[in-house]
């Protein structure tokens, strides 16, 4: 009759690598979303811009990036991208953690072409004779986003940016296909190991649930504690 193992999960070697999965899984959400904020903003200014031909690079940018799975751009960056570098610097690049940086640049790209459509919606919901009156007062298009627009635009992105920051916690179980050992590629060594898979990928599904009911609880606190009031 089958017994769960808590011993496996509570000390031990196992127990060590379980958390290390897990270290590694938040570090790999936090790199990314510090990262992907900034280049959304890019892109959605880009996506605003006066400029058609800046509109046509972000358009083609979040087009290009969403309609393609994350497995395929995991896979791109680890396996295509090296072989278009110079010999060296693929060398150099293959003695360092090749698998996490793959992976970060993959969910980087990814994480920002969603972002950008949430930063732009929050940006046009901002009234437009706020840009009018800061070109009037002669402020350039990126001096008026920065100093009038964005500060606006904060409290309505904010929480739509918080539900991607809940797919990108998810999201980085994906990184295993290319050997980043993330959480998920731990719980299947373990279950490799000791044949203790209920054990393993429990531990894997409460850490997930964990991480994205915080995420969901910090989005509902968010809501009711900055309400988002129609003009």
């Amino acid at each position: 009759m089958f017994s769960f193992d808590f011993s496996l999960l509570l000390s031990g070697q196992y127990h060590d690598a379980l958390v290390a999965g897990f270290v590694l899984s938040l570090q790999l959400t936090a790199v990314t979303l510090v990262l992907a904020v900034p280049l959304a903003t890019a892109v959605a200014m880009l996506r605003l811009s006066p400029s058609r031909l800046l509109r046509a690079v972000g358009v083609s940018y979040v087009e290009a990036i969403r309609n393609v799975p994350l497995l395929a751009h995991m896979l791109f960056w680890y396996f295509g991208a090296p072989e278009m570098l110079p010999e060296a610097l693929k060398q150099r690049l293959y003695a360092t953690n090749i698998e996490a940086i793959s992976a970060v640049v993959a969910l980087t790209l990814y994480t920002a072409a969603y972002m950008a459509e949430d930063i732009r919606s929050g940006i046009r919901a901002v009234p437009p004779g706020q840009m009018e009156a800061s070109r009037a007062l002669g402020l350039g298009f990126l001096q008026a986003m920065q100093l009038v627009i964005l500060p606006q635009a904060v409290r309505v992105t904010i929480p739509p940016l918080i539900s991607q920051t809940l797919n990108l916690w998810k999201n980085t179980s994906i990184a295993t296909v290319i050997g980043v050992a993330e959480m998920m590629y731990r719980a299947a060594q373990v279950e490799s190991a000791t044949f203790r898979s209920v054990e393993a990928f429990a531990f894997a599904t409460a850490a997930y649930l964990t991480i994205s009911l915080t995420i969901t609880g910090l989005a509902s606190w968010y809501q009711h504690r900055y309400p988002v009031r129609s003009r």
